[in-house]
């Protein structure tokens, strides 16, 4: 009779055991999905203030098409993602567009000093650092996450309930190669 009830204790330990393991992914992956919704908030401001930007753009340089239409159709690709590893990188050539639109820009003095420009360029610099913030936070989440599938003891139940590693948020490769050389200073 007692080993039957060390029995029943054992199998109730490991049932618990489970269900704590299973709780936590639950609670990490919602973290992860909920730190996504936050980027898309700040995404959502960012792509409303796209066009803005665009059409100020587009009076003073005419002859900029084919930034611009690069840029409106990151824009619609990005607005048109699904699923959060499609807007990582819909979001990401979004990102890359708008870089060289700015390069563009910074050939038209007139637009520079611009009301309008000026005033649209301050909002999207600030959205792009909230934008920053939010990413370093749903990359935490990930991270939390996916160490939680990789790890031991979880590890050995996360493939069994349907949990994996997720990607991080990360810059495009196409953008790497800028953001790892040192910006030049000129006096």
């Amino acid at each position: 009779m007692s080993t039957t009830i060390i029995i029943l204790i054992v199998v109730a330990i490991l049932i618990l055991w489970a269900i704590s393991i299973y709780n936590n992914l639950v609670k990490l992956r919602n973290n992860r999905t909920q730190a996504f919704a936050n980027i898309d908030v700040q995404l959502k401001q960012r792509h409303d203030l796209v066009p803005q930007l665009v059409e100020t753009v587009k009076g003073y340089s005419a002859h900029e098409k084919e930034i611009l239409e690069k840029v409106t159709l990151a824009r619609s690709q990005a607005m048109g993602a699904v699923g959060i590893n499609d807007k990582i990188q819909a979001e990401n050539a979004l990102s890359s567009a708008l870089a060289g639109l700015k390069v563009a820009v910074e050939a038209y003095p007139d637009l520079k000093a611009n009301q309008n420009f000026l005033h649209l360029q301050t909002e999207l610099a600030d959205i792009e650092n909230k934008l920053a913030a939010v990413r370093r936070f749903f990359n935490s989440a990930t991270y939390e996450l996916n160490n939680a599938v990789q790890t031991f003891p979880s590890n050995l139940l996360a493939g069994a309930f349907g949990f994996h590693a997720e990607p991080m948020f990360e810059i495009a490769q196409e953008e790497r190669a800028t953001v790892e050389k040192a910006p030049e200073i000129k006096f």
